[in-house]
């Protein structure tokens, strides 16, 4: 009996042992697992518009972060492995936007997903990468206020932009201040700043009109521009359709002042439009294909050698290729793709040396430090510069609503 008791306890093991190591659910074991992972390539999910209304920026965005890629690859890539670039065309439609993230993170299993161009576009994805606890750059100008763990934002914000150019504006030129801007989350939020800024610096905005994005006629709109009177006229219209604003208002001769976070600088319209159109504009920027720095003429090269049939190289595809940069400068501190030891990478100020110049992420607010240029298009669209601001912080989410990112996430998007 001690006998076959012994000879059935040993049976027991050995089948328990041979269990576990046959059927695993699908599972490989951990390090064969590791193994794996060191010959797989790291996968880069974009989404941009290549087509529909913001197509003229999302494809020099796409161009950019090709550009990044291949620079990344053909140095060794990433931790030994190359990147391997998805990168659906979203057609300026934001259902899409959302279709192709469920799949680039769900079907494709990306490691970190990078673009959108319009605000509506980022807030339609931004919870998707919630959900799914997913790595998100932003890599675009906006309103600001965005405070999520998973999200990076390395476009300029109303701290970069707003703010200067509403000081630099009012002392140069006048304190009554009118802002026409596109109607939805980037114009309404954007006016608000605007609408502070001036404020602050003494000024009193006279008049605020939002119009939908559809909208190409403007006559109305000048009429009640020309009655207010204003000195300085703030410009937030957005799109292809939008941008017929310019003409209109050349045409209609009026000798005031624009100001602007995204002319010129995103849709490089001193370059599409005959000149006056963008007579006597100003607008904050981390970049324009004309900065004269070795920084950006060295990156204006380089993309123009790659695409030498893209017209223009505006300031988001400066932050498209920063935002790669950065990411691969954080994966590299952290050794490792994992979303959380990338995140806490990031947080710890990781800065690159960008076409822009020096750029670094700001952990409490997860949104990038950085220089500003005040630029200027003359009656030929002669561009000028003038006035730098040098690594603007932004940290207002930290200073007056208390965000502190590295420690707890609200996730929301906070207003002035």
């Amino acid at each position: 009996m001690k006998k076959l008791t012994c000879l059935l306890l040993s049976l027991f093991i050995a089948g328990s042992v041979l269990a576990g190591c046959g059927n695993s659910g699908g599972k490989v074991s951990p390090t064969a697992s590791n193994a794996t992972q060191q010959t797989e390539p790291i996968k880069i999910g974009m989404l941009e518009d290549l087509s529909g209304d913001f197509s003229l920026c999302g494809t020099y965005k796409t161009h950019a972060m090709e550009l990044a890629v291949k620079e990344i690859n053909e140095s060794g890539g990433l931790l030994g492995r190359q990147l391997e670039l998805i990168a659906p065309d979203c057609q300026s439609d934001n259902q899409r936007y959302q279709e192709m993230a469920r799949k680039l993170i769900l079907d494709d299993q990306v490691d970190v997903i990078m673009g959108g161009f319009s605000s509506a576009s980022r807030e339609a994805i931004r919870p998707i990468m919630e959900e799914n606890k997913t790595l998100y750059f932003y890599n675009n100008q906006y309103e600001g206020g965005v405070a999520s763990h998973y999200t990076f934002c390395t476009g300029a914000v109303p701290e970069h932009q707003v703010m200067p150019l509403m000081e630099y504006m009012i002392k140069n030129y006048g304190p009554r201040v009118y802002t026409i801007a596109a109607d939805y989350n980037f114009g309404q939020l954007t006016a608000q700043w605007v609408k502070k800024a001036t404020e602050e610096y003494g000024g009193e905005v006279v008049g605020e009109e939002f119009l939908p994005l559809s909208v190409s006629q403007f006559s109305s709109s000048i009429d009640k521009i020309q009655k207010a009177n204003p000195d300085v006229l703030v410009v937030l219209l957005t799109g292809v359709t939008q941008s017929s604003f310019y003409g209109q208002w050349a045409t209609a001769g009026m000798d005031v002042p624009i100001a602007t976070t995204i002319n010129i600088a995103q849709g490089y319209e001193h370059k599409r439009f005959d000149p006056p159109a963008c007579a006597n504009m100003f607008v904050t920027a981390q970049f324009v294909e004309e900065l004269d720095t070795p920084e950006a003429v060295d990156f204006v090269k380089r993309f123009h050698e790659l695409y030498p049939d893209e017209p223009y190289v505006g300031m988001e595809a400066a932050a498209q290729y920063t935002g790669m940069m950065l990411y691969a400068e954080a994966v590299k501190k952290a050794g490792t793709t994992e979303t959380e030891a990338v995140i806490k990478a990031l947080e710890s100020g990781i800065s690159v040396d960008s076409p822009s110049g020096k750029v670094s992420i700001y952990g409490p607010t997860h949104h990038a430090v950085m220089d500003i240029w005040i630029v200027y298009s003359d009656e030929n669209h002669n561009i000028s510069f003038k006035q730098k601001y040098d690594q603007i912080v932004p940290d207002w989410l930290e200073k007056e609503k208390g965000v502190d990112l590295t420690k707890e996430s609200p996730n929301k998007q906070f207003t002035p």
